[in-house]
């Protein structure tokens, strides 16, 4: 999937993820696309609370080389 920038949240604990995730998206135009990569297995139920209350679309979340992976368009 093509994206616009990415943000590595590896590492982080909750609630970094969502929180860098946001910071990530607020110099990002609408329309625009984040790809997020986690290792934090709560980032998933997280990351669609977050979408789900920002507006903002999760367009997939899956897993690759073992880490979560997220594609966000910014609302």
């Amino acid at each position: 999937m093509n994206y616009d920038k990415e943000f590595d949240a590896s590492g982080l604990a909750c609630p970094m993820p969502i929180v860098k995730t946001k910071k990530s998206l607020s110099d990002m135009a609408s329309g625009q696309v984040l790809r997020v990569v986690a290792t934090d297995p709560g980032s998933v139920c997280d990351m669609e609370a977050f979408a789900e209350q920002t507006g903002n679309t999760l367009l997939s979340s899956g897993t690759e080389n073992n880490k979560y992976v997220f594609f966000l368009k910014k609302a």
